[in-house]
């Protein structure tokens, strides 16, 4: 097994696959090895569909499931060059309303916030609509601050964009890369390297419980809000996609669900 393994981590690596990728395939394809020879499987098709759902046994969601039929695909086809097709389509994802904050929560939980540092990188999390490891990997060269604008490179899909800073920032913004070189990270860890995403998802729910907000939010809903917030506001939807960076309008499209002006303007019939 370690031998294919290995291989496959070499090849993941030449195809210029995300570390965060990287160690998704390699965990799925080490769990179907070991399931396939425990089952004593012969027949790859069944194998592949035992595994899968097991998965699905196992309450794991859709995504789970998609991302390890992914990984073996890989392995079979890429790695084993086994011409035999795998004739499996991918789980249908549930369809959930993503979570947003309102105004009103978000700033709550930046008053709340009492670390300047954790308190400019949540604001910059929904003032940009940026995912959690986008501002920790930011640097000072990203940052254009006279012309409100941030430039987040290497992102999902290894995809470089542009959003937009706001003019509320920049005074904080200045002050935090005084002194600091080009390359330097904005927000660093007291070891070295960028801040680790799981320290600021870890002080964004303890702002969160701080302000007392019950909706099960992460992070990423501060992306949501961003997006959410454009368009009511009356941002063409295309400029959101540009600004979130989606390959697709219909990803975007998700969040005129979430805004749509005529719902929320009917009322109930309860008196």
């Amino acid at each position: 097994m370690s031998d294919i393994l290995e291989k496959t981590d070499r090849l993941l690596r030449l195809r210029n696959y995300s570390p965060k990728t990287r160690k998704a395939y390699l965990l799925y394809i080490k769990d179907y090895i070991g399931f396939a020879k425990k089952s004593g499987i012969k027949d790859k098709q069944k194998a592949i569909e035992d595994f899968l759902l097991d998965k699905q046994k196992g309450k794991q969601s859709p995504q789970t499931i998609n991302l390890a039929l992914s990984a073996v695909k890989f392995l079979y086809v890429e790695v084993l060059k086994n011409p035999q097709k795998i004739d499996l389509k991918f789980a249908k994802r549930s369809k959930k309303l993503p979570i947003v904050l309102s105004r009103a929560e978000i700033e709550r939980i930046i008053e709340v916030t009492d670390n300047p540092k954790y308190k400019l990188m949540i604001s910059l999390g929904y003032a940009c609509g940026m995912r959690v490891s986008e501002v920790t990997k930011l640097q000072v060269a990203d940052l254009d601050i006279a012309e409100l604008v941030v430039h987040i490179k290497g992102a999902k899909g290894k995809k470089d964009r542009i959003s937009v800073l706001p003019e509320k920032l920049q005074d904080d913004l200045r002050n935090i890369i005084a002194g600091k070189k080009v390359y330097d990270f904005i927000f660093p860890s007291n070891r070295g390297g960028n801040l680790t995403t799981t320290s600021l998802q870890k002080m964004f729910r303890k702002s969160l419980a701080k302000a007392q907000i019950s909706k099960p939010a992460t992070f990423h809903s501060l992306r949501h809000s961003f997006a959410t917030h454009l368009l009511e506001n009356g941002t063409d939807v295309r400029y959101v996609q540009e600004l979130l960076g989606h390959s697709n309008i219909r990803t975007t499209q998700i969040y005129t669900q979430v805004t749509n002006p005529k719902l929320k303007n009917i009322k109930s019939p309860l008196k």
